[in-house]
């Protein structure tokens, strides 16, 4: 584990510890004070203030980089030359150049990387995938939203462990979480994008309106996919309401609705999916679970076992990053934006 900041305490410390397939053997952080305190916690073999000494380490087989964004991909290629498997967090960078990159590091090394996003292993999503990929036929078009509540934080104060910090921490250049519009671009619109693709196939084009208003930020996002099916993406920071996430798929015989729980409640989706051939609808009892948990066993499982990758891979995130720049190109220019001329970043 590359970093013992936030979300390393309240997701994949826990994950490794309790994640099949997994023991948690490396804890890295440059902070001295913050890495003796999490180690305490979290137990592992060994610790390291330098990175370099975790990556010469022989029994380190795979590295979780949980840093800021604008380290994720230096540090992910460093892994991947040290001949580790990587987990990066989301979104997997913050530039499209420096995403393809790693693209290419990853093909050159022969080596798994998953990017973080969690809701593909939300047992709800996973079953709505599975019916739109088997019942639903064509998708003609779909709509799905990520509203942050206002009260988020009272959320997270309750349900996550008390975070441990450092002003000894390694932090970024600037203040990029100050960037009220890059940020949550960044950090929120990953996931919307992600799930849009992973459900209804890539994106190609965008056309964004943004509105900065009575102290919310909100993108509506008109998508065109490759296979001609249209979609609506919207991203608001924040609602006067509770948590408000999930997506509506209307295809050729069946359609799907789904609401999306914020994570830390660890909840499935409630997803209801009606099929015309039997003219029913179905509504799975799924499992609760750790989404950040299952995220690594998948990862595990494609490395000890061969298994097919069920989390986001490199070219995933490449294709992210990329929609999210062409967002806010084009909630700049209010101009349609096609995803294959995009570059830098938001």
């Amino acid at each position: 584990m590359l970093g013992a900041g936030p979300i390393a305490q309240a997701a994949h410390l826990d994950a490794c510890a309790k994640g099949v397939g997994l023991e948690l053997y490396a804890l890295c952080d440059s902070a001295p004070d913050l890495l003796d305190a999490v180690s305490s916690r979290h137990r592992p073999t060994v610790t390291y203030t330098s990175y370099d000494e975790m990556l010469a380490d022989d029994n380190v087989d795979a590295v979780v980089v949980a840093v800021a964004d604008q380290f994720h991909v230096r540090l992910a290629i460093a892994a991947l030359d040290a001949g580790k498997h990587v987990f990066v967090e989301k979104p997997m960078g913050v530039a499209v150049e420096e995403c393809e990159q790693l693209v290419a590091a990853v093909a050159a090394s022969g080596l798994t990387l998953q990017v973080g996003n969690m809701r593909r292993f939300d047992a709800g999503v996973e079953y709505a995938r599975a019916f739109l990929a088997e019942r639903a036929g064509g998708v003609v078009a779909m709509r799905a939203w990520y509203c942050d509540s206002a009260y988020r934080y009272a959320m997270t104060d309750a349900l996550q462990p008390a975070i441990i910090r450092s002003d000894a921490a390694s932090r970024p250049a600037g203040e990029p979480k100050a960037d009220r519009v890059r940020y949550p671009l960044l950090g929120h619109a990953s996931h919307l994008v992600d799930l849009a693709r992973d459900l209804c196939g890539a994106i190609v084009a965008v056309r964004a309106t943004f509105a900065d208003r009575l102290g919310a930020r909100c993108w509506f996002v008109a998508v065109e996919f490759a296979d001609g099916a249209v979609g609506h993406l919207d991203l608001t920071l924040t609602v006067q309401m509770d948590w408000h996430e999930g997506f509506h798929v209307y295809g050729e015989n069946g359609s799907v609705v789904a609401r999306i729980f914020q994570p830390w409640y660890r909840m499935a989706s409630e997803v209801e999916c009606f099929a015309a051939s039997d003219r029913s609808f179905h509504r799975p009892l799924c499992p609760d679970g750790d989404h950040y948990r299952r995220q690594l066993e998948g990862w595990a499982a494609t490395i000890v076992d061969g298994a097919p990758q069920r989390g986001a891979s490199v070219t995933d995130g490449l294709a992210a990053v990329r929609c999210i720049v062409a967002i806010a190109r084009s909630a700049s220019t209010g101009e349609r934006v096609t995803l294959a001329e995009v570059t830098g970043g938001p």
